[in-house]
């Protein structure tokens, strides 16, 4: 489990494609360190499984070939960079929500306007998917936790406020309007709708 709290940003330093997905290498600092075989870690909201790793430098995962269809990950060229997470400790500070790993579907940047020192960034939702975001309430875009400013649902479309630390700590600085971005839905809203679905088909 992650809390969408991006710790830095990692680059794309190798990639390999196989019969069966893809292999990243991903060059990172403190992410790199200290890391053990098999821990999981969400690269821009993807949980992906640490297989190799040089400690303070870099790690390796692997994409199965429905992570690559279900993520942008597969598009990635050597010298991007990616938000990082590591799995969130037992005695940890819980600073976001709670954040799976699980991508749900990829949205797109639709408009970038800064506002003082802060930005909105305006996301198109893939269909369907504008019925789980309420205004205020948490979404997670490229593994970052955030706050909904503004839904408008006619179009499909989510509003959120980013402070220069979000802007400056991740991957949303270089993003532009037809971007993609990683879309993790509240996990919470699919099991009330799960529940509800069960009590009106009982």
């Amino acid at each position: 489990m992650f809390t969408g709290i991006v710790e830095e940003t990692g680059e794309i330093v190798a990639r390999e494609r196989t019969d069966d997905g893809l292999r990243l290498r991903i060059g990172a600092d403190e992410v790199a360190t200290g890391l053990e075989y098999g821990q999981s870690i969400s690269v821009s909201g993807a949980c992906l499984t640490v297989e190799e790793y040089a400690d303070g430098d870099w790690f390796e995962v692997f994409l199965a070939t429905e992570t690559v269809e279900r993520t942008y990950l597969g598009d990635l060229a050597e010298g991007e960079t990616v938000n990082l997470e590591r799995a969130m400790p037992a005695d940890g500070r819980f600073d976001g929500h709670v954040v799976q790993g699980h991508v749900d579907a990829v949205a797109t940047v639709r408009n970038v306007e800064s506002v003082d020192e802060d930005w909105f960034f305006e996301f198109e939702l893939p269909e369907g998917y504008d019925r789980y975001v309420v205004e205020k309430g948490s979404i997670t875009l490229d593994g970052i936790s955030l706050t909904v400013a503004e839904l408008d649902k006619e179009r499909g479309r989510v509003t959120v406020a980013i402070i220069p630390t979000t802007y400056n700590l991740t991957t949303l600085a270089d993003k532009s309007p037809g971007d993609p971005v990683h879309l993790e839905v509240d996990v919470l809203s699919k099991y009330v709708e799960r529940l509800l679905e069960a009590r009106f088909d009982a």
